[in-house]
């Protein structure tokens, strides 16, 4: 990543994460209002994330930092205590009412501006994923472990603009004519709607994102769509 790329980046983490703090307060605390009073349990729900691999040449597995995620919590207390750790589906019966909402407005999210505060994550970057499920991911989908190689995860990005909550193509993607190769591509009858090719069509954002951070004036332009374009993601509660 060129340092101007990540001079400017910190820079405008800070800027932006700090000053949502202070003037997303009202909203923060109208949010927690609202969780807590709809449901048992508390406000805030913390989970481990794998963070960016900043060893190009460690085991991008294995030796990935790791970082504790806040969010507002939108599911019921104990949501994994029967299942352990999986992904979030769509219409997952664990999500409060209020959750619902927050999830499709992606305002569950909104405390991880303090992440971006102190460094673990960036306003714009692929999404982390959880060390527990990312071993799994990475042998199910080739190259998977390389979506944040020196790149930090981020509240949102070009995945998450692009696609829905648990990264599901729109009718409408250029990337529809890829279904074969991206949806179930050994055509096995029980991987049929699988989690693992939302995740792979997320991956390809993810590398394209990467790739865009290697020179400034790409870099700016699209972290700046991308920003721009989130308000409208959460109105809408969805991606493209």
């Amino acid at each position: 990543m060129d340092w101007k790329v990540k001079v400017v980046k910190r820079a405008m983490d800070i800027a932006i994460a700090g000053t949502g703090l202070l003037a997303g307060a009202p909203l923060l605390g109208a949010i927690a209002a609202a969780v807590k009073l709809t449901s048992k349990g508390p406000v805030f729900y913390s989970q481990v994330r794998a963070g960016a691999n900043q060893d190009v040449m460690g085991d991008a597995i294995h030796d990935v930092p790791i970082f504790k995620m806040y969010k507002f919590r939108s599911m019921v207390v104990d949501a994994e205590k029967g299942t352990g750790a999986v992904l979030a589906a769509k219409g997952d019966p664990r999500v409060t009412t209020v959750g619902k909402i927050l999830r499709r407005t992606r305002l569950d999210e909104l405390p991880q501006l303090y992440n971006v505060l102190i460094g673990d994550m960036s306003v714009v970057g692929p999404r982390p994923e959880r060390p527990e499920l990312l071993q799994n991911l990475a042998l199910a989908i080739p190259f998977f472990e390389e979506r944040m190689r020196m790149v930090k995860p981020g509240i949102t990005g070009l995945a998450q603009v692009e696609l829905s909550y648990t990264g599901e193509m729109s009718k409408s993607s250029e990337l529809r004519k890829y279904t074969d190769q991206l949806l179930n591509p050994f055509k096995m009858d029980e991987a049929e709607g699988a989690l693992a090719d939302d995740m792979r069509t997320k991956l390809l954002y993810d590398f394209a994102y990467s790739v865009r951070l290697e020179d400034f004036r790409t870099f700016l332009e699209t972290d700046v769509g991308i920003i721009l374009r989130t308000p409208l993601v959460m109105i809408l509660g969805k991606g493209r």
